[in-house]
């Protein structure tokens, strides 16, 4: 048995079956209390990701341009010898904060995501803040109730309202969908909100296509309607909340009839939607990550967290709303981050989002001179893209990549060092879609050379002369430090349990409220006004801002007048599984959505090669003219590597490194485009090649 390691809400129990040495097939485990069997059909095939013909197996040293993949082999011993001595230098020349560490989700297991943190911290280098994904989001939703935990989910299969805001669960986190399926046969309607039909909106009941960004003003006048008709539940609110006085004359500027024209829905619609929702308390909002990805994601999610508290969902056994779990496994990550071997003052913080200006700034000192690449695919899935790709193509930057498959980072490396799976080392497993600690353990040796991050780590500070007694520890001795933490979320739950269970709950009441009473703000109640945010410089109720970039900028919008979003396809998980023929296959080509408006206003037919483009860069994509895209918004799922693209450049040339409204995250869907016609695609399928998947 295995614990999926991607970046997924899911963290689905694994059976793995091997033959020979090999994996041959990967199914999800049936005794998984929350996955119950059933994984994705990325996971599916994840023996094509062991056994790939890009997985590199040795060491290797760029003998070629950067960026064309031309590399020699070397040894282990030849490979830390050789970063090492190039560390020094630039130690010496410049200082430690000349070396930046670049990692993210490439495993979620707790000893390999965080096992480059001690080492970088011990050495002094520039620190990564780690933003890409759920920062903006996170700071959002603790604002108003100080945590990121909610409701279970597996509670919502009683509630009499399902809403499925800003998340394609069928592509993303499918088991929230079984649960979705089971309350609807008990009677629930499922709402999905979403600003274009996914395959999770098609099953749903009702389907709000909002426009892009414009969430957080649907849930203002959800909030206006509710106060309006008496929707509230004033013993609740009295109870559990703080600012409901000041909260209800700012409501006044989010009427029905002033926000319709914002969010792109009729009066009826909005107003039928926010009685749906406080008709019951057995409302629950499941919402996702990717709402937050707008200039004003912080205040969207913040916002979304007020409405269970108005109706006073959040203290009933199947209301509420979850937007993660994280923050409910107390694990003490000091144990594996190891803050205390930083110097003092601390090194200076380098936001990952914006990795192409801290590599072609020349004004940055020190100058970053080597860059660590673990984890991650930089080149494929940071924004401005075309900005990181001139970084990384710097031939006066030492770049080291340590990774499982041949990606586009790797291509630019200096030296390229092989990485484990998950399935060919230790580690922990923590979830942010359900509650439960999992352990996995090898279920084949390591391929070839192959390495795990803590491993290299070891031997790097080694090599280094990093003598803290923390780089002597195996994984296990991690693992079980890290159980040790002490919190009561973690009370029993040990090592040799994990060992034999593989799967255990944290400690936690059935059902989970943890905002019945309140929640952990600086008052201790769930905050309409939050004075920590007003301290900030931000607004203290839930507000809603136009888009930086977006329809509000009509000097920019006249050039580009399309916004364009750029979600997860359904066989990839971010850039993950783009190595694989049999998904990439399946998935048939980078495309674009367009309605058919927009399509014939630019004579693009169904199937046509079209160039996306704007003042950061363009890429070529087929176009898909479709019905389930409105009109001003073309939607671009991803991502698709560079080499897999025709023109060799992918959707992220078209984001941008803005920082979002709060937690310093990206507005990766805050972009507006152009699309012209470069000529005629294949025909062959062209219509609705990912349409009837969706």
């Amino acid at each position: 048995k295995s614990v999926c390691p991607h970046d997924c809400p899911s963290a689905c129990g694994l059976v793995v079956t091997v033959a020979d040495g090999r994996v041959v097939d990967v199914t999800g485990a049936p005794d998984h209390p929350f996955t119950q069997g059933v994984i994705c059909g990325k996971v599916h095939e994840y023996h094509e990701r062991v056994h790939s013909p890009l997985r590199i197996t040795t060491p290797l040293r760029r003998a070629g341009p950067k960026g064309r993949g031309e590399f020699e082999r070397v040894s282990w011993e030849t490979a830390i010898a050789e970063i090492a001595e190039r560390w020094r230098g630039v130690i010496a020349r410049s200082g430690a904060e000349a070396i930046l560490p670049f990692s993210y989700a490439g495993t979620m297991g707790r000893v390999q995501y965080h096992a480059g943190h001690p080492f970088f911290h011990a050495l002094g280098a520039s620190r990564l803040d780690r933003t890409i994904c759920v920062s903006t989001a996170y700071a959002g939703w603790r604002a108003t109730v100080g945590t990121v935990t909610g409701n279970d989910s597996e509670q919502m299969i009683g509630a009499d309202l399902v809403v499925l805001w800003g998340i394609n669960a069928a592509y993303t986190t499918i088991n929230v969908m079984t649960l979705v399926r089971r309350a609807r046969e008990r009677g629930a309607w499922v709402v999905c909100i979403d600003p274009y039909r996914t395959r999770t909106a098609k099953q749903a009941d009702e389907h709000l296509m909002v426009r892009p960004g414009s969430d957080g003003a649907l849930a203002l006048a959800v909030m206006h309607v509710l106060v309006a008709d008496g929707l509230v539940d004033r013993a609740y609110i009295d109870r559990a909340t703080s600012g409901f006085d000041r909260l209800v004359p700012h409501l006044a500027a989010y009427a029905p009839a002033a926000v319709a024209p914002v969010v792109g829905l009729s009066v009826d619609t909005i107003v039928r939607f926010a009685r749906r929702y406080g008709a019951s308390r057995k409302s629950f909002i499941r919402a996702g990550i990717g709402l937050s990805r707008h200039d004003n994601g912080g205040m969207t999610c913040r916002t979304l967290a007020c409405l269970p508290a108005l109706t006073g969902a959040y203290a009933d056994p199947n209301g509420g709303a979850l937007l993660s779990s994280s923050d409910a496994f107390g694990f003490n990550l000091a144990v594996l981050e190891r803050p205390d071997l930083m110097p003092r003052p601390a090194p200076r913080v380098i936001n990952m989002i914006q990795l192409g200006r801290a590599l072609t700034d020349e004004r940055l000192r020190p100058r970053i001179e080597s860059l660590y690449v673990y984890n991650s695919n930089p080149a494929a899935v940071c924004p401005n893209q075309e900005l990181v790709l001139r970084g990384l193509a710097r031939a006066d930057l030492f770049t080291v990549v340590h990774e499982q498959v041949m990606t586009d980072t790797a291509r630019y490396a200096d030296l390229v060092l092989p990485a484990t799976t998950s399935l060919e080392h230790m580690d922990l497993y923590k979830s942010f879609g359900h509650f439960y600690v999992q352990l996995a353990e090898p279920v084949i040796p390591p391929l070839g050379e192959a390495k795990p991050n803590w491993e290299v780590f070891r031997r790097l500070a080694r090599a280094l002369d990093l003598r803290d007694p923390h780089f002597e520890k195996t994984e296990e001795q991690l693992i079980r430090e890290l159980l040790a933490s002490g919190d009561a979320s973690l009370a029993g739950i040990t090592f040799e349990r994990l060992r034999e269970e593989r799967s255990v709950r944290l400690n936690l009441p059935r059902p989970y409220l943890p905002f019945a009473h309140g929640a952990p703000t600086p008052s201790g109640k769930v905050e309409f006004y939050s004075p920590t945010l007003e301290a900030l410089g931000h607004p203290a109720l839930p507000t809603y801002a136009p888009l930086v970039e977006g329809p509000d900028r009509p000097e920019l919008a006249r050039r580009y007048p399309l916004q364009c979003i750029v979600p997860p396809n359904r066989f990839f998980l971010n850039s993950s599984f783009s190595q694989s023929e049999l998904l990439r296959a399946r998935q048939k080509r980078p495309t674009v959505f367009v309605s058919p408006t927009d399509a014939g206003a630019r004579g693009i037919a169904d199937g046509d090669r079209v160039r996306v483009y704007n003042d950061r860069g363009s890429a070529l994509f087929t176009a898909e003219v479709t019905g389930d895209t409105r009109t001003g918004v073309a939607v671009i799922e991803g991502i698709w590597w560079h080499r897999f693209h025709r023109g060799g450049r992918g959707v992220n040339v078209l984001t941008s490194d803005r920082v979002s409204d709060l937690g310093g995250g990206p507005a990766l869907h805050s972009n507006l485009v152009e699309i012209e016609r470069v000529g005629p695609g294949d025909r062959q399928g062209a219509s609705g090649l990912t349409a009837p998947d969706r």
